[in-house]
This record gives structure tokens, C-alpha cells and sequence, in this order.
């Protein structure tokens, strides 16, 4: 599998380009429409065809660059039903397999950041977005937020993982790039060493963070998978 982890600094996005060996087919997870050309530049570098990308949810940071790349190179993009993003080729739910080539991957519905969050899982790795991050986890404030619901996502879908399954993120903004199930469910600050959904709850509701930056662009464009004018 060729594997490339992408990072967008202004927002700290991560985005994961998968590509098959064998067929030259690949899949780009969580694009950002600023690195658009980056991305094409990636692709021809590594001579891989873009079949699909995946969104782990409608992002209220960053404007994905899925429409645009649907248009310039004909790629499908896949959001689930739940995420209000009707613009997608494929709308998916939970459990539903993807494969291009011989990458195989499971879609989970992981909500409670957004209604229409999921993790992608392969064999050894999983995607997980804005719902677990490396010591963390996604905000519950706003855009159908629900802590108690991110609880159970997490530890119900993703921490019954086999431990050593690798954690890519969809942010990070101190330096780490990967973790671990086993790392998170031992030292995540807000859910690791047992914490109950009670005590998760609180953690979140005693955070006032502020006002995302983005969200009122990137809302609505990624709403049209990233084409409405950004002006």
C-alpha cells in the first residue's frame, strides 16, 4: 500500500492518501480545497488514479476539496447520509465496505462531533476524524453535537478495535501523527483509564472553546461537497 499523510497548516488538518500497488487506484480521506493542487501533483508523482474520497464528516474548519477534484479528475465522493451533504456520489451507512483495488475498508458511524461522523477501518489502521483524536476528542458545542453520544461512538465502535490497531486522526495541533487504541483507551486526557460517560460529559461541557473560525463558509460549502463560492 503506498500510504501518505497530508497536513494543512492553518487549520491542522490531516488528510490520507491510500494508494493500491497493484491497480494505481487510491483513495484521498478528508481533502482540503486549498491543497488541491498539491494533491494532483501527489497523484501524478506517484502515477495513482483518484477513485474516491472520503469524508469523515461535513467539517466546520476547513472547505473540503472533494467537488473540486470530482471535477477535475472524476473521482466519487462518499459522505454518510446522516452528514447533510446530498451532494455526494455515494451516501453511506455504517458497516458498508469500500474497496478500490486492495485497499479494503469498513465504514462505522462514530457520531456525537456531528450526526454524520464516521471512521474508516482497514486492517491495521483507523481513520477517525474529528471523533477520537490523539489524546483528545472532538468538540461537542455545536453542528448536532452530542457528548454522551461521542462517548459511546468512541468506546463502542473504535476502542473495541484490536489494541495495536494505528489511529490517524483528522487533527492534531501538537506535533503528534499517530497513536494507538491502546494508547488512547490508557492515556487519552478525556476518555482513557476508564473514564464513565458521566465524567466525559462534563470534561466537555466544561471546556468553552470558542466560536469555531470557519464554520459560517465552510458549513454551507462543504453542504455542496466545497463548491459554493468562498468569497
Amino acid at each position: 500500500m503506498i500510504f501518505k499523510q497530508l497536513f494543512e497548516t492553518e487549520t491542522s488538518t490531516y488528510s490520507y492518501l491510500l494508494g493500491c500497488e497493484r491497480t494505481q487506484r487510491a483513495i484521498l480521506i478528508d481533502p482540503v480545497a486549498s491543497e488541491l493542487d498539491d494533491y494532483i501533483d501527489l497523484l501524478n508523482s506517484l502515477n495513482l488514479k483518484l477513485i474516491y474520497t472520503l469524508e469523515t464528516h461535513v467539517h466546520a474548519d476547513h472547505i473540503t476539496g472533494s467537488g473540486l477534484l470530482r471535477q477535475k479528475l472524476g473521482s466519487k465522493s462518499v459522505v454518510h447520509r446522516d452528514a447533510g451533504a446530498m451532494c455526494a456520489d455515494l451516501l453511506v451507512t455504517d458497516g458498508v465496505p469500500l474497496q478500490v483495488g486492495d485497499l479494503e475498508l469498513e465504514v462505522r458511524h462514530t457520531p456525537g462531533h456531528t450526526n454524520g461522523c464516521v471512521s474508516y477501518v482497514m486492517a491495521d489502521r483507523v481513520f477517525t476524524g474529528d471523533a477520537l483524536l490523539i489524546g483528545g476528542s472532538g468538540r461537542t458545542d455545536f453542528q448536532q453535537g452530542d457528548a454522551g453520544q461521542l462517548y459511546d461512538s468512541i468506546t463502542g465502535k473504535l476502542f473495541t478495535l484490536p489494541p495495536d490497531t494505528l489511529v490517524y486522526p483528522g487533527h492534531d495541533y501538537n506535533g503528534n501523527t499517530v497513536s494507538t487504541i491502546k494508547q488512547e483507551m490508557a492515556k487519552n486526557t478525556r476518555l482513557g483509564g476508564g473514564k464513565s460517560r458521566e465524567e466525559f460529559i462534563a470534561i466537555l461541557q466544561d471546556l468553552k472553546l470558542a466560536y469555531p473560525k470557519f464554520i459560517d463558509k465552510a458549513l454551507p460549502a462543504n453542504q455542496s461537497c466545497g463548491l459554493i463560492a468562498q468569497g
